[in-house]
């Protein structure tokens, strides 16, 4: 049995990553919106915290009313509680990366958690 799993991706304009990759402890999603789209719904979460990273692309998030101009490379992370909704620019697509972990979850990280 394998200590990995490995998956390739399309151009869809959502790819979920959890069952794929068998993810224990997160959720991983691809998303890509044309110009002058946007996800039809705002929304919050329970539990978890999200962390957007643009790929390529601009366009905003509108989080508790506040809009945020999001350009590829920028990295967006979002408290459970904040109503979200995110739009591609009416120019240009955008293509994004969510993870959704619950908040508060890490108890470790590389420089603590690597074993060498």
């Amino acid at each position: 049995m394998k200590n990995y799993n490995k998956v390739s991706v399309t151009n869809e304009p959502r790819t979920e990553l959890h069952d794929a990759l068998g993810l224990t402890g997160a959720e991983i999603s691809i998303n890509a919106l044309p110009a002058g789209a946007s996800v039809p719904f705002i929304h919050s979460h329970k539990q978890n915290e999200e962390i957007y990273a643009v790929l390529e692309g601009k366009g905003y998030a509108v989080i508790d009313g506040e809009k945020i101009t999001l350009n590829a490379g920028d990295f967006v992370r979002i408290s459970p509680a904040a109503k979200r909704q995110f739009f591609a620019s009416e120019d240009t697509a955008i293509k994004y990366l969510c993870i959704q972990v619950k908040e508060n979850s890490l108890e470790g990280f590389t420089m603590t958690d690597a074993v060498v």
